[in-house]
C-alpha cells in the first residue's frame, strides 16, 4: 500500500469532504459534524439524498458484476470513497476469483481504513494508491505495478466527475486515462444531474461553492459526451437505478420521481 501509514494521517474537520458526506448518506460512522451539517443542508433542497448514494452503490454492484462475468479481471477505481462493504473487489472476486483491483482516494480518511479494501482472495489482489485524480499520470503509474496495462481493464469513476469542473479540465483527465488502457477495456461512469430540478442543483453547487468546493451536475448528453469514441453497453446512459436492474440490489425509493443521477459503461474498440 502506497503513501502514508495510518498514524501520521491528518484529517480536515474543519470543512466538509464528499467522501464523508457520502459515508453519512449511506448510513456509515466515519463522518464528522461539519459533514453531517452540510449533508442536512442538502437533504432540505432534496429529501432523497440518502436514497442517491444508495442507488449509485447499487450501480457500482451490478456494473461490477456485470463486467466479472463478461470477462474483465482488472479493475482500476479512482474515487474509492470510504469502505462500505460489499466492496468493489469483494463482487469482482466473487464471480472471479483471481481479479486484480486497484483502489485510488485522496482523502486520508479513506487511507485510514485502506486495510478493508486489501483483503484480497488469494488468487486475486488488491492494493490502495492515495493519489488525486487530477493527477493521472501518478495513478496510472503506480496502478501499473498491480495491473498489466496489455491486457483489459475497467476503470471506474463513480460519482467522481461531477467534483471536477470543465475548467478544471474533467475532460481532459478522462481522456489521458482512458488513452492508456488496451482494447477490450471498460470505462463506468456515474454522475449526478440537474436535469430534473436545475434549480436544486444550482442551489447545491451554490452550496459547495460557499464552503470552498466544485460541484458541477451534468446533463444527460453531456455524461454521454465523455463516453465519445467507445462502445456503449445497453442500455447506453440511463438513470442509474435502470441501469441493468436484473443484476440485483434494486433500491426501492419511495415516490414516482427518478433519483437524479446518469450511469453508463462503455468498451474501448
Amino acid at each position: 500500500m502506497t503513501g502514508q501509514e495510518p498514524h501520521s494521517i491528518e484529517i480536515d474537520t474543519s470543512k466538509p469532504h464528499p467522501a464523508r458526506m457520502y459515508d453519512w448518506f449511506l448510513g456509515g460512522k466515519d463522518n464528522y459534524p461539519v459533514d453531517e451539517q452540510m449533508a442536512r443542508q442538502l437533504l432540505a433542497l432534496d429529501a432523497r439524498g440518502r436514497d442517491m448514494a444508495r442507488v449509485n452503490r447499487a450501480f457500482m454492484h451490478r456494473a461490477t458484476r456485470w463486467l466479472a462475468e463478461s470477462g474483465v479481471r482488472q479493475f482500476l477505481d479512482i474515487g474509492t470513497g470510504i469502505p462500505t462493504e460489499p466492496n468493489l473487489h469483494q463482487i469482482a472476486q466473487q464471480a472471479a476469483p483471481d481479479a486484480r483491483v486497484v483502489y485510488c482516494d485522496n482523502d486520508p480518511i479513506v487511507l485510514a481504513h485502506a486495510a478493508a479494501l486489501l483483503r484480497s482472495t488469494p488468487e486475486g489482489a488488491t492494493e490502495y494508491i492515495q493519489a488525486d485524480a487530477r493527477k493521472p499520470e501518478t495513478i496510472l503509474a503506480e496502478a501499473g505495478q498491480i495491473l498489466d496495462f496489455d491486457q483489459p481493464i475497467a476503470l471506474s469513476l463513480l460519482a467522481l466527475l461531477h467534483f471536477i469542473d470543465d475548467e478544471d479540465g474533467a475532460g481532459e483527465l478522462l481522456d489521458k486515462l482512458v488513452e492508456q488502457l488496451p482494447s477490450g477495456s471498460y470505462l463506468v461512469l456515474s454522475h449526478t444531474t440537474g436535469d430534473f430540478n436545475p434549480e436544486g442543483a444550482a442551489q447545491a453547487r451554490a452550496m459547495y461553492k460557499a464552503r470552498g468546493m466544485t460541484l458541477r451536475p451534468r446533463s444527460r448528453a453531456e455524461l454521454t459526451a465523455f463516453f465519445d469514441g467507445l462502445e456503449l453497453v445497453e442500455p447506453g446512459v440511463s438513470l442509474s437505478a435502470d441501469w441493468h436492474p436484473e443484476l440485483g440490489e434494486v433500491i426501492d425509493v419511495p415516490g414516482d420521481e427518478p433519483i437524479p443521477g446518469y450511469a453508463g459503461v462503455a468498451r474501448k474498440p
